[in-house]
C-alpha cells in the first residue's frame, strides 16, 4: 500500500528520471558527478516496459535484437528485464536496459507492486509465462500462464511461434528468422533490429592483455577463434575433433593464421585433445566470466562456431562468423550480413534430437575444406598479411586422422 499523499522531493531528486535507481547513485553521478538539480542528463521516463526472457543464455542475447526497435517505437522507454541469474552479465551495460532483475523472490515481489505500460514475455516456458500472468500491465505481448496452468499466447500474433515449438515438422520447414518472428509477436517492424552487447574499455583491455600474455603475435596475421562448445542440451551441435584439428592445420599452413580455441571448463578436455593432436602452436581462451569471454571473442578476426552462445556473442560483436549447423535450425539464425552458414546435405537436419543413432551423424559430414573456404571467403580482403598468401591460398593437404 502506498501513502495517499507521497512527499514531493522537488528538484533535488528526480525519481521520474530514466537514470534514477533509488538504492544507489545514478550512472551520470558516478561517471561525471552530476546531481539532479539542474542536471543536463535528466530524461523523464517514457513508457515503462517489462521484458521477461529467462531461457538459454544464447536466447537471451539474441532477444536483445528487439531493443533498438522498441526504443524507436516507445521514445524514452524505461525497460526492466527479468532473466535467469547466469544471463545477467549479458545485459549489463546495455543502454536500452535500465533495471535487471534475477528470476526468483526479488522479481516475484517486484511484480506484486510495479505497474507497467507494456509487458513482454517471449518465452513459452511455464515459469516465464507465470511471471507474465502476474505482471500488472494493461498491454501485453507474448505468452502467459492461464488459470488452468496452460501456456497460451496473449493474442493471435504468438500462435505461430508456439506451434513451432510443439511440432518438429513445422520447426524443420520454417524459413523465417528468430528476429522476424519475435518482432511479429510484438507487432513491430523487424528492420533496424540488431544484437546489443556492449563492452567497456577495461574489458577490451583485459582481452588484449590476456592474448599478449599467452604469446599471441601482434604481427597482423589473422586470429581465428574456434568455438568448440555445444551447450548442454544438444551435444550433436559440436563439430568433430578431427574437423577442428584438420582445419587448424590447414589454416596455419595455407594462411599463416593464429588459432585460438574458445571455450570454458566444459570444453577443457575437448580443447586439450585438439591441441595434443595438432602438435603445433595453438592458444586457448581459458575459463573466463561471460563478459571476459565476450571480450576475447571480440579480439578475434573471425570465429568458427556451432549454434551456441559463442555464435551469438560473435554476431553481437559484429565478428565475421562461420557457423556450422546440424540438428538445429540454420534458417532461424540471422547473421546480419557478417558471416556464412554451413550445413551438410541430409534429409534429417533440424531434428532437435538429443540422441542420434545415425553414423556418420550430421556434424561428421561437414568437411574441413568447406569450412576453410568459407573462412578464406571472409578473410581474403585482409590479405596479404605477414606470412600469409598473396592471391589464392595453397591447395589443401590430404590429411587423415591416422596422419594426425
Amino acid at each position: 500500500m502506498q501513502p495517499e499523499s507521497p512527499p514531493d522531493l522537488g528538484a533535488d531528486i528526480h525519481t521520474d528520471c530514466i537514470h534514477y535507481r533509488g538504492d544507489r547513485p545514478c550512472r551520470p553521478h558516478k561517471e561525471r558527478g552530476a546531481v539532479c538539480l539542474g542536471c543536463v542528463e535528466y530524461v523523464p521516463q517514457g513508457p515503462r516496459i517489462l521484458m521477461i526472457k529467462l531461457d538459454a543464455m544464447g536466447d537471451v542475447l539474441r532477444t536483445t535484437c528487439v531493443l533498438p526497435v522498441l526504443a524507436a517505437t516507445y521514445p524514452g522507454m524505461h525497460l526492466t528485464w527479468i532473466t535467469a541469474p547466469e544471463s545477467i552479465p549479458l545485459l549489463q551495460q546495455n543502454p536500452y536496459v535500465h533495471q535487471i532483475l534475477p528470476y526468483g523472490i526479488e522479481s516475484l515481489a517486484h511484480l506484486d507492486v510495479t505497474e507497467y505500460d507494456l509487458a513482454i514475455n517471449l518465452d513459452t516456458s511455464p515459469r516465464a509465462a507465470t511471471l507474465m500472468a502476474k505482471a500488472r500491465s494493461t498491454d501485453r505481448r507474448g505468452y502467459y500462464l492461464s488459470t488452468r496452468g496452460e501456456v497460451k499466447p496473449w493474442d493471435s500474433r504468438g500462435i505461430g511461434w508456439l506451434k513451432m515449438g510443439l511440432d518438429d515438422a513445422l520447426k524443420k520447414h520454417n524459413r523465417r528468422t528468430y528476429q522476424d518472428m519475435m518482432h511479429e509477436i510484438l507487432g513491430l517492424d523487424a528492420s533496424g533490429s540488431r544484437y546489443v552487447l556492449e563492452l567497456d574499455a577495461s574489458e577490451r583491455e583485459f582481452a588484449r592483455d590476456y592474448l599478449a600474455r599467452a604469446g599471441v603475435p601482434k604481427d597482423g596475421r589473422p586470429l581465428v577463434g574456434l568455438n568448440t562448445g555445444a551447450g548442454g542440451r544438444w551435444q550433436y551441435k559440436r563439430w568433430t575433433v578431427h574437423g577442428f584439428v584438420q582445419l587448424t592445420l590447414e589454416l596455419k599452413r595455407r594462411l599463416g593464421a593464429e588459432i585460438l580455441l574458445l571455450g570454458g571448463d566444459a570444453e577443457r578436455n575437448f580443447n586439450l585433445e585438439i591441441m595434443k593432436l595438432c602438435q603445433t602452436r595453438v592458444y586457448t581462451s581459458g575459463s573466463q566470466s561471460v563478459r571476459r569471454f565476450a571480450a576475447i571473442v571480440d579480439a578475434c578476426d573471425i570465429v568458427v562456431t556451432g549454434d551456441t552462445l559463442g555464435m551469438h556473442v560473435a554476431m553481437a560483436r559484429k565478428i565475421p562468423t562461420v557457423t556450422l549447423f546440424g540438428p538445429t535450425s540454420l534458417a532461424e539464425i540471422q547473421i546480419y550480413g557478417s558471416g556464412l552458414k554451413i550445413a551438410p546435405e541430409m534429409d534429417c537436419l533440424v531434428c532437435y534430437l538429443e540422441r542420434c543413432d545415425k553414423s556418420p551423424a550430421c556434424m561428421d559430414l561437414i568437411e574441413p575444406e568447406s569450412v576453410f573456404q568459407a573462412i578464406w571467403g571472409l578473410l581474403k580482403d585482409m590479405a596479404p598479411w605477414p606470412g600469409g598468401p598473396e592471391g589464392e591460398p595453397p591447395p589443401p593437404t590430404d590429411l587423415t586422422m591416422g596422419q594426425l
